[in-house]
This record gives C-alpha cells, structure tokens and sequence, in this order.
C-alpha cells in the first residue's frame, strides 16, 4: 500500500486540471479538498522519513483544509502553483544543501560521477529550477486571469509538453557531453 500512494498521487496530480475542469458542475470544491487531502495525508503518514517528505504533506494538508473550509472554486486552480512551488523549492534546496537532485538522480546509475559530471548535474538542476520557477508563474498568472479552459490546457497539457522538451533537450545534450569525456 505504501508504494502505490506515491504513484497515485502523481496520477492525481497529471489529471488534477481535466477532474477540476469536468468535475466542477458535479463536485464541489470541498469534495475535491477531501479526496486531495487524504492522499495527502496517506503520503505523509506512508512516505519515509526525508527532507521534504514532511512538510510538503503538511503545506499541501494544510491548502486542502484551506480549500474544504472556503469550498472556493477559484482555490482549485491553485494546487498546480503549489506543486510548482514544491519542486522550486526541492531543486533549490538541493543547490544550497547539497549535493544537487539532478546529481543524486545519476548517482542512482552511476555511483562515481566524474567531476565534470558533478558540475553539468548542478547546472541541469538550476535548470530545473528556472523550469519550475516560470511554469509556477505561467500557472498563477492562468489562475488569476484566464478562464478555466487556459488553465486546463496549459496545465494539464502544455506544461507536461513543456517538461518532455526539457528532458528530452537535455538527454541529447548528455549525450554530446558524455561522447566528447
């Protein structure tokens, strides 16, 4: 059961935009701050004990009670603001810690990174952090000014594009940098 609630609720969060924007003429907002906020809850009370596991169950537990107690409709369109937010800061937190997500990622393939290596993983992930950063500010500008369908579409489809580009651009470039070392 541990294993499948992490998965599920990147499931949730893929469709998240297309259940908002089809589920709000048969679910109220409150309904959807449940369901979001027990898998929320099922990950925090599941996930292993890690820098981050905690307090984004406990920010994310705490919008989806936000959301239940003002059933706002307009709340819904957040959440992606915050999961943009919580990679920011992940990512981020990664540089100023150590050592950088991207570097960890490769550790799990490779344990003895070249120097070279250590130096392009820190880059790729400030990379990431300008994706994060910019994708957070696209979605709260669609919060606030554009109706439900941008949102929907930018969300739910643009920014996942968006994504694959940056990790298909990158996996060509490794490949460049990985012939010439």
């Amino acid at each position: 059961m541990k294993r499948l609630v992490g998965p599920v609720l990147v499931l949730a969060g893929v469709l998240y935009p297309f259940a908002v924007h089809l589920g709000l003429g048969h679910f109220a907002p409150w309904q959807f701050a449940v369901l979001l906020g027990g898998l929320w809850l099922a990950r925090g009370l599941s996930a292993p004990r890690r820098p981050g596991n905690r307090w984004m169950s406990v920010v994310a537990l705490g919008f989806c009670g936000l959301l239940a107690v003002s059933d706002s409709a307009a709340l819904l369109r957040w959440y992606p603001v915050l999961v943009n937010g919580f990679m920011l800061v992940l990512f981020g937190a990664s540089l100023k810690y150590g050592p950088p997500l991207v570097e960890r990622l490769a550790r799990l393939r490779e344990p003895e990174l070249p120097a070279a290596a250590i130096g392009y993983t820190r880059r790729v992930t400030e990379v990431w952090c300008g994706f994060f950063l910019v994708n957070g500010l696209i979605a709260a500008g669609l919060t606030l000014w554009a109706p439900l369908a941008w949102w929907t579409l930018y969300n739910g489809l643009i920014a996942y594009i968006a994504m694959g580009l940056l990790f298909a651009g990158e996996w060509l470039i490794r490949q460049q940098v990985r012939g010439r070392a």
